[in-house]
């Protein structure tokens, strides 16, 4: 199955459940599910924040019915199958083709040959892979710009799940959980954050703040509590 055709199913399906609810938050609860399930799996102690995830889970989900929730489900297995056709902003092209952007909020992700574009020409021409490389990304969107600087370095002959170390950050919490969902399942090492001050949220007495978690880490912290 072509990565461009499972794309383009998983935005008919985005549509066709539309109906009751708007396709941008039929997208949004998917992906916020998707997410979840991604940290609590990883996470080895079932402490009162992998209980709060899992419950904010169920309300999201029972808001569905049984075929819908199977749906997404079957749309979460596409999405895995098509980063086996290679890297690639997967979820910002599949929000486009079945939102076609968020005007109101001026929300609409960069094409990836774009983001493609602009890693190669920023990351040096030498890279030392036994060094490891920091990238601080303050709008990731879905993360289509440190999934192009992954590609970069794996057509250099270099293993970014070792030599990436990331930080990204974003208002949006939809945009948030697109980050996170991609780049776990890239294998990218990242922190992900939803908020203003990142450096702040990462750095200081960190780890316990509202609003951020780890992509291919063992455990990850507070995704589902939005700062008021």
């Amino acid at each position: 199955m072509r990565g461009g055709l499972t794309k383009k199913q998983i935005a008919a399906c985005i549509k066709q459940m539309s109906g009751k609810y708007a396709p941008q938050v039929v997208f949004a609860d998917w992906i916020q599910c998707v997410a979840l399930s991604i940290s609590n799996s990883v996470q080895i102690f079932h402490d009162n924040l992998w209980q709060q995830r899992e419950e904010q889970y169920l309300a999201t989900m029972n808001r569905y019915g049984k075929e819908e929730r199977m749906k997404m489900a079957e749309m979460a297995g596409m999405l895995i199958l098509t980063y086996e056709k290679g890297l690639g902003d997967v979820l910002g092209e599949v929000y486009m083709e079945s939102i076609g952007g968020n005007k109101n909020s001026g929300q609409f992700f960069t094409p990836y040959s774009v983001s493609l574009a602009t890693a190669r020409l920023t990351l040096p021409d030498t890279i030392d892979e036994n060094k490891k490389l920091s990238l601080c990304e303050p709008t990731c969107g879905s993360g289509g710009m440190v999934i192009a600087a992954a590609q970069v370095l794996q057509e250099k002959g270099i293993n970014y799940q070792r030599v990436l170390d990331v930080v990204c950050q974003d208002l949006d919490w939809t945009a948030v959980y697109m980050c996170y969902v991609q780049l776990s399942l890239l294998g990218v090492k990242a922190i992900v954050a939803q908020g203003e001050h990142i450096i702040r949220t990462v750095y200081s007495k960190p780890f316990e703040r509202k609003g951020v978690l780890h992509a291919c880490e063992a455990w990850t912290f507070d995704i589902n509590e939005k700062e008021k």
